[in-house]
């Protein structure tokens, strides 16, 4: 199959076929004038791929992953798979028990702000929101996830900037149509606080200078680069009110 068919028979796009050709995850073979080749067999190692990125798995891990697949009987995949989403699912209830702290925060704010008084006056240091609650709302046994300080201890500029954009009009959109360009085809893994996204090394010239250009009209957003050999590993986080924003540029992540 040529990869225009390859990329109609699974739904995956020629874009992201290429990138997965040239990180060498699904190889192609090429045909006497350079097209790209693939046999019947990429259709359903493209099924264990998507399978594979549903469940959160990282880029680094799904070509031995699919080594051990093709070639392994069923007792050594259930093997090397098994502690791997267990370690998922201890990553999924970590966020979760994260997300319920900050929703039992919100219904502590929402019923504050109920219960105050419509007065005509002045506020004064009763309205508002209520002092955020201490670090003991998470549960005893959940600690916060590697690499990130406990909130109310970062200096990092990104965490405290407000969530605007001095960017407006064509200046926005010129932006937002270079970014969707850039990280086409990028495969997409959520981390703390954002999305990460592995795409081919050659761009990382004009991704580290609209990096440098975003930071200066949008400093919610922080960005971190990583060259991995072929690949470059893009980290873009925002807190608050700027995760929102993050998505809808960069994509929701696996």
């Amino acid at each position: 199959m040529r990869i225009s068919q390859l990329a109609e028979r699974s739904g995956v796009p020629a874009t992201t076929l290429r990138f997965y050709d040239t990180v060498g995850l699904l190889p192609a073979d090429r045909s006497p004038a350079g097209y790209r080749l693939y046999g019947e067999d990429a259709v359903r190692q493209l099924a264990f791929i998507g399978a594979a990125k549903r469940l959160g798995l990282p880029l680094e891990e799904l070509s031995e992953l699919l080594d051990v697949w093709e070639s392994g009987a069923c007792a050594q995949v259930k093997a090397v798979l098994r502690p791997r989403v267990a370690a998922q699912i201890a990553d999924a209830e970590a966020h979760a028990a994260e997300l319920a702290a900050f929703t039992a925060t919100l219904d502590r704010a929402l019923a504050h702000l109920d219960a105050l008084p419509d007065r005509p006056g002045r506020c004064d240091p009763e309205c508002g929101f209520p002092a955020p609650a201490a670090p003991a709302s998470l549960p005893a046994d959940i600690s916060p996830s590697p690499g990130r300080r406990a909130p109310g201890t970062t200096t990092e500029r990104w965490r405290t900037a407000p969530v605007a954009c001095s960017l407006s009009g064509d200046g926005l959109r010129e932006r937002t149509a270079r970014w969707r360009q850039l990280v086409d085809g990028a495969l997409r893994e959520r981390i703390d606080d954002g999305t990460r996204l592995t795409v081919p090394a050659e761009r990382a010239a004009d991704i580290a200078a609209l990096a440098t250009a975003e930071q200066q009209c949008c400093p919610f957003f922080d960005f971190r680069l990583h060259l991995d050999g072929s690949v470059l590993h893009l980290e873009v986080r925002a807190s608050g009110e700027g995760a929102a924003l993050l998505t809808e540029l960069f994509g929701p992540a696996a």
